[in-house]
C-alpha cells in the first residue's frame, strides 16, 4: 500500500498547481481520494469535525443497495431461464447451487455492461464539469451510477442507457450546480426521460431476457411485469397467480421487472441499513407507506373501477414503490429537510403513487412521477413548515 501511495504522489505532480496537467486535477483527485482518505485539512475555523464525510455516506448507500443489486442479477437470470425451453429440466430441480450460479451469470451479463456504460458516460460528464468549474469530482455519482441501472429493464439497449444517464446527470444535477445543489434525483430524471422518449421500449415487454431463437421460448411466457399484466386487466383482486405470480413472489422478487426493483424484501434490508446509519430518513419511508395504505383504503371504499379495488398490500410489493420509497424518495438533497416536512413529503409520494396507478391504467406505475413531483415541492413544504414553527414560537414568546 505504501508503494501505491508513493506512485500516486509521483504521478500526481503534473496535476498539482503549476504542473502541465493542472486543469485536470479534479480527475486525478477523484482517483486518489477513491483509494485513500484526502490528506488535506482545514487550517482555521470555524469548521465541524465529523467522521461521517461524503465518501463514507455514499459507501453506506452503496452497501444498502448491494442486496437489490445481487438479487437483481439473480432474478434477471432466473426469469431468462424460466422463459427458455432449454433450461426446463434445470429449472425443475429448483434453487440448486448450480442453478443459482447460472442465473447470476446470465443476470450479470445483462447488468455489468449496463453499469459500465453508466459509469463511463456519467463519469465523463462529471469529470468535464468538475474540470471546467475547477472543483473536485464528488462521490455522489457512485450512488447515481448504481441507482440508474437498477431502475432500468435488463434488456435496455446500451445506447439508450448512455443517453438516459447523460440526460439525468446534465439536467438533473449539473445545471443546478452539481452534487448537493440538485433539485431532482438525477437517476430518476434519466429514467423518466427514457420512459417518455422511448415509451414502446421502456413500457413494453422488455422486462425478461427472452431466448434469441423464438422457437425456444416457453409457451405462454412473455416479458411483461406484474403492472404490465395489471394494465391488460389481469388484476391482483382476481386469481391470476399463474400469470404474474403470488404476493409472496412479488415480495421476494421472483417476478419480471427492473433489475433492482423487483424484491421488496431486499429493499427492506436496504432500508434497515440506511436508517441504522442515519443516512436515510425513516420519516420519509414511513410517510410513503402510510400515504400509500391510506389512499389505497380510500380507493377501495369509493371504487368505481376494478383498479381502485386493488388492496393495499399488493400496492406495496408491485412495481418500484419499495425501491423508490427507500432509495429515491430519501435522497437527502432533493427530499424535504424538516422533520414535519418529511412526513408530509413521504405521505404525498405514497398517495400520488396510488392515484396515478388506479386512475390512469395506461400508466400503471406512479412512483417515479410521484417522487419527481414531490422533489419540486419539497422546498415549498419546508418553507411552510418553517413558517408555522416560527409563528408558534413567536406566539409562545408573546404569552410569556
Amino acid at each position: 500500500m505504501k508503494f501505491l501511495r508513493r506512485k500516486l504522489d509521483e504521478w500526481g505532480k503534473p496535476f498539482h498547481k503549476g504542473g502541465k496537467l493542472e486543469k485536470y486535477y479534479p480527475v486525478y483527485e477523484a482517483a486518489d481520494s477513491f483509494l485513500y482518505t484526502p490528506g488535506t485539512k482545514t487550517a482555521r475555523g470555524p469548521h465541524l469535525r465529523d467522521a461521517n464525510d461524503l465518501k463514507r455516506t455514499m459507501i453506506f448507500v452503496v452497501l444498502a443497495l448491494l442486496p437489490c443489486t445481487v438479487w437483481g442479477m439473480f432474478n434477471a437470470g432466473w426469469q431468462a431461464m424460466l422463459a427458455d425451453k432449454s433450461y426446463a429440466e434445470t429449472i425443475g430441480a429448483g434453487f440448486t447451487a448450480g442453478n443459482v450460479l447460472s442465473a447470476l451469470g446470465i443476470g450479470a451479463m445483462a447488468f455489468l455492461p449496463l453499469y459500465f456504460v453508466t459509469i463511463a458516460v456519467g463519469g465523463a460528464i462529471e469529470a468535464v464539469f468538475a474540470t471546467v468549474r475547477k472543483h473536485e469530482i464528488n462521490e455522489g455519482f457512485l450512488v447515481t451510477s448504481l441507482l440508474f441501472p437498477l431502475v432500468c429493464p435488463p434488456t435496455i439497449p446500451l445506447w439508450q442507457a448512455a443517453l438516459g444517464i447523460a440526460f439525468g446527470v446534465l439536467i438533473g444535477k449539473e445545471v443546478f450546480g452539481g452534487t448537493g445543489m440538485n433539485v431532482l434525483n438525477p437517476a430518476l430524471v434519466g429514467r423518466i426521460f427514457l420512459f417518455f422518449a422511448y415509451p414502446a421500449q421502456m413500457s413494453g415487454s422488455v422486462w425478461r431476457i427472452m431466448p434469441e431463437d423464438p422457437a425456444q421460448a416457453v409457451d405462454g411466457v412473455t416479458g411483461a411485469t406484474t403492472l404490465g399484466f395489471w394494465k391488460d386487466g389481469l388484476l391482483p383482486t382476481a386469481d391470476h397467480a399463474a400469470a404474474y405470480g403470488t404476493w409472496w413472489d412479488s415480495f421476494v422478487g421472483l417476478v419480471p421487472g427492473s433489475l433492482g426493483e423487483t424484491s421488496a424484501l431486499c429493499c427492506l434490508i436496504g432500508a434497515v441499513v440506511l436508517i441504522a446509519s442515519g443516512i436515510g430518513s425513516w420519516r420519509v419511508m414511513a410517510g410513503c407507506v402510510i400515504g400509500l395504505v391510506a389512499t389505497a383504503f380510500l380507493m377501495n371504499a369509493t371504487a368505481v373501477n376494478a383498479y381502485m379495488e386493488v388492496p393495499w398490500h399488493w400496492h406495496l410489493v408491485i412495481g418500484g414503490f419499495a425501491f423508490g420509497a427507500v432509495f429515491m424518495a430519501t435522497d437527502p438533497v432533493s427530499a424535504a429537510q424538516t422533520d414535519a416536512g418529511r412526513w408530509i413529503y413521504g405521505f404525498l409520494i405514497g398517495a400520488l403513487t396510488v392515484v396515478v396507478r388506479v386512475l390512469n391504467p395506461a400508466y400503471p406505475e406512479g412512483v417515479m412521477m410521484a417522487i419527481i413531483f414531490m422533489n419540486v415541492f419539497a422546498p415549498t413544504i419546508d418553507h411552510f413548515v418553517t413558517r408555522a414553527n416560527v409563528k408558534r414560537r413567536a406566539k409562545r414568546l408573546e404569552l410569556q
